[in-house]
């Protein structure tokens, strides 16, 4: 754990030092460039990462930095991808840690806060990428001007399928529902298109909905679409984007997986196209883990150690039948992906060959791509040629999951036994009990923050219901306010000719209000009432 930690300093230090405000470190050459935009994209992306190596003061400095230094009012063409999972959750992430790391927080907060209003700006700079007909987003937009008139349609799946954990987020925590309803448009448009033998390819034309990459798997250009169903799921209480997983699942097993091995196939007809294994397939069984598949989910992990043995690291393509890399595909560049899977499973399994793992990438970075200025992309895993560059996931992933792996007591591992009762506009509200979902950069969003911020509609409907009862009878109604102990203070029983229009309201909401255990309600309208006063509705 120390020497992952010495490892991000020496990173960190060097990009401040070298690299800042540039968006990456060039670790070979001591200086910076921008790569995403120009967002001082590393420092977004590695202040997480500070408060969970418990560096606090550092936090607290790069928060006013950001507020102080980052515009998103320029003339840059940005990808909306990783504008979203590296911007977007970064300083969601930020927002929502704020407290812990001893900031002073606006009164309305988690409701209310500059980060919070930053990521905001940087999500309303990508809504134009959404407008099309299909509802499914242009890879890249100018961030001044929208989608650029000659922009190419053809978006990768990945990039029209991973923003429901940030933008859900977003809308719960500001009360716009604009970014979440985007980003659940967008994922159900790819599972329309989804092939007759349930697999999705590589590539689609967001105007027609025509696929041009054809080639299906869990890897580049799809990986995390699979994993926001789940987290999005997870987080959301959401049954519907379960079974959405669980049915590309069952057509994944069916057509791709040989041996514990996951390779591509072709969409239609599912024969293979690619025996190939990619390094970003290595998430693969921590998703798998966190549906509570553990047994395949070893069973692959360890086909994929033995190939970071192999090579001191991933390559980006291995060829299966072959058992070595594939021509100009030799590179590792630090990528966190088989690290974040043994994260996962240790924290299922505390098997031990997973710490094996942590240690054997602590000794190949440090050993293979540590240079004066940082940490360096490996080039090439047969001759160790270096790259200059240092990618933001670095600070952001690698460091961050490697250090979670060996820190069993850090606060992102919380079992609920701990927690903060914050005050908001909407009530009391719970924080800080663990449970912590990761968007696909590893930033970690409070699943019990998106029920702090927002009257829930089923509660708005209720009041809707009591109001038209109200307005629209002229015969006056009866009611009485009696203890309900399952419901709170007190509960206004209505009248049995009432309980049509109820059924009414409850049809109308009965998709939303079907919590499940892990979910947290707020009381209902009628219980709140009878705490907060007397409400008299009728002559009276």
């Amino acid at each position: 754990r120390e020497r992952v930690r010495a490892m991000f300093y020496h990173a960190y230090e060097h990009y401040l030092e070298s690299a800042f405000p540039y968006d990456e470190l060039r670790p070979l050459t001591c200086d910076g460039q921008d790569t995403w935009g120009s967002f001082s994209l590393t420092l977004i992306d590695a202040l997480d990462t500070l408060l969970i190596l418990g560096n606090v003061s550092e936090f607290q400095r790069v928060v006013n930095v950001l507020q102080e230094g980052v515009d998103f009012d320029i003339d840059v063409n940005a990808s909306v991808f990783e504008t979203n999972i590296r911007v977007v959750g970064g300083l969601l992430s930020a927002h929502l840690l704020s407290r812990k790391a001893g900031l002073e927080v606006e009164a309305g907060w988690p409701c209310s806060g500059p980060l919070l209003r930053m990521a905001e700006e940087a999500a309303r700079k990508l809504l134009p990428a959404f407008h099309t007909p299909t509802g499914m987003p242009y890879g890249t937009v100018n961030l001044l001007h929208g989608v650029n008139p000659g922009e190419t349609p053809v978006t990768c799946t990945a990039g029209i399928g991973t923003f429901i954990v940030e933008f859900a987020t977003l809308s719960h925590l500001t009360g716009d529902p604009v970014f979440e309803d985007v980003a659940r448009k967008a994922l159900k448009a790819l599972w329309k298109n989804r092939s007759d033998i349930g697999l999705v390819g590589n590539h689609i034309d967001v105007l027609t909905a025509k696929w041009v990459a054809q080639d299906a798997g869990i890897g580049a250009g799809v990986d995390s679409y699979f994993e926001y169903l789940v987290k999005g799921a997870i987080l959301l209480q959401d049954k519907e984007l379960m079974s959405m997983f669980l049915e590309y699942n069952k057509a994944i097993k069916n057509y791709t997986k040989f041996d514990d091995w996951y390779l591509w196939v072709q969409m239609y007809k599912g024969t293979v196209s690619m025996p190939v294994f990619q390094s970003l397939e290595a998430y693969w069984p921590g998703l798998q883990s966190l549906i509570g598949d553990v047994d395949n989910a070893m069973r692959t992990f360890l086909n994929y150690y033995t190939v970071w043995k192999q090579f001191g690291g991933l390559p980006e393509f291995y060829n299966i039948p072959q058992g070595y890399t594939v021509d100009k595909r030799e590179g590792y560049p630090l990528r966190p992906e088989l690290i974040e899977s043994a994260m996962y499973l240790y924290r299922a399994t505390r098997d031990p060959t997973l710490l094996e793992l942590g240690r054997d990438a602590v000794e190949s970075i440090e050993k293979i791509s540590k240079v004066d200025c940082g940490f360096a992309t490996i080039k090439d895993l047969r001759d160790h040629r270096l790259d200059n560059r240092m990618e933001s996931f670095f600070l952001a992933e690698t460091i961050k999951y490697l250090y979670l792996l060996f820190d069993p007591d850090n606060f992102i591992h919380n079992d609920g036994s701990d927690f903060d009762v914050v005050v908001t506009p909407y009530g009391e509200c719970v924080l800080s009990a663990g449970g912590y979902i990761f968007n696909t950069e590893a930033h970690p969003i409070d699943p019990a923050a998106l029920h702090c911020c927002r009257k829930r509609r089923e509660e708005q409907w209720e009041v809707e219901d009591l109001m038209r009862e109200f307005y629209s009878q002229k015969k006056t109604k009866k009611f009485t306010l009696k203890r309900a102990p399952d419901r709170g203070e007190g509960e206004i029983i209505k009248d049995p000719k009432d309980v049509s229009s109820e059924k009414a309201g409850e049809k109308r909401n009965s998709k939303k209000s079907s919590h499940s255990l892990l979910s947290c309600p707020s009381q209902s309208f009628n219980s709140k009432l009878a705490v907060l006063g007397q409400v008299f509705l009728d002559n009276t």
